[in-house]
């Protein structure tokens, strides 16, 4: 199954890639193609994004990383690929994915909720 990958970002330690990282590892590990954002800004920006001991957004800006760009890619594979959407713990708390679950539930995509220790 194609899914997209969601939860905080901002406001978290190297915006939170530790935990995408993980998460795609098992989703894969599951046999699913998984799009994670924290690798598509890696490759859009290289370290430097996830290098912030904070998570802010005006220091990943100040670093090139565009938030209107990357929200952009995001929906667009949602609403093109998607299948499913998985929802990291804590992604009530985030704006972009409140956006992405309600995006996906509009698609009438699957909508997974992982556990804690993903």
């Amino acid at each position: 199954m194609k899914v997209y990958l969601a939860g905080p970002m901002r406001g978290i330690p190297h915006f939170n890639f530790p935990t995408f990282y993980r998460a795609a590892k098992d989703l894969r590990a599951q046999g699913h193609e998984v799009f994670n954002p924290a690798e598509r800004d890696e490759r859009e920006h290289g370290k430097k994004v996830a290098a912030s001991r904070t998570g802010d957004l005006a220091e990943a800006e100040a670093r090139g990383f565009c938030l209107r760009e990357a929200l952009a890619e995001d929906m667009e594979w949602i609403c093109l690929h998607a299948e499913a959407i998985a929802l990291l713990p804590g992604w009530e708390r985030s704006k972009g994915a409140n956006a992405e679950k309600a995006t996906a539930e509009a698609l009438s995509l699957q909508v997974i909720y992982l556990e804690q220790n993903t």
